[in-house]
């Protein structure tokens, strides 16, 4: 009795409740909000309606019938952007589940950064930076969108203050006497080994 209740249930409920489409499955050109602006041209018909988020938003790309040959990278930081729409042959990024390569055509997936290196491969030109933390969302159509907390090229970075740095968070972690002072300590610790083993390793 009570399994046909929850079949019967569950059939009713599929009937009204819609599908929610991938985000690739989206249509490439966004919906206009036609109602507000229609809302807004009978209320105050002689001011231009203020813009929404929608109307300052790109159109992505369709995603392609075939696999394209480069890949497109978006790597942007709270206060700058360092690749737009730069099209490369493949991005190494350091996700929380290990160093993850996108090529074009790469499954959609998100995956959370961990402090580490990300190499940009260019033809024979691989340009390093070392990013601390962020996400990447990488597109079915071949785009990818990273977007780091703080990154420097890998070049800019010197060695010697790595090493102190290491030492002194090496040495808060051993005498911290709070929760919130090993926290703080562990995570200057994971970043400057990080940072280290990007230089040394």
């Amino acid at each position: 009795m009570l399994r046909r209740a929850v079949t019967t249930t569950n059939g009713l409920l599929a009937r009204h409740i819609r599908a929610r489409p991938f985000s690739t499955d989206l249509s490439s050109a966004p919906d206009a909000d036609a109602g507000f602006v229609e809302a807004w041209k009978k209320v105050v018909p002689i001011i231009e309606p203020p813009k929404t988020p929608l109307s300052f938003m790109q159109t992505r790309p369709s995603t392609p019938p075939s696999i394209p040959s480069k890949l497109t990278v978006n790597f942007v930081l709270p206060y700058a952007s360092e690749l737009s729409a730069k099209e490369v042959d493949m991005v190494i990024i350091p996700a929380t589940t290990g160093n993850m390569g996108v090529l074009p055509g790469h499954v959609a997936t998100i995956a959370e950064l961990k402090p580490g290196v990300m190499s940009v491969h260019e033809g024979n030109e691989v340009t390093k930076y070392f990013i601390s933390s962020g996400f990447a969302y990488i597109h079915a159509n071949s785009y990818a969108d990273v977007i780091a907390v703080e990154a420097v090229p890998l070049d800019q970075i010197d060695a010697s203050l790595v090493q102190q740095g290491l030492a002194e968070f090496t040495q808060k972690l051993s005498s911290a006497s709070t929760d919130l002072e090993k926290a703080e300590a562990q995570i200057g610790v994971d970043v400057h080994s990080a940072l280290n083993f990007a230089l040394t390793g």
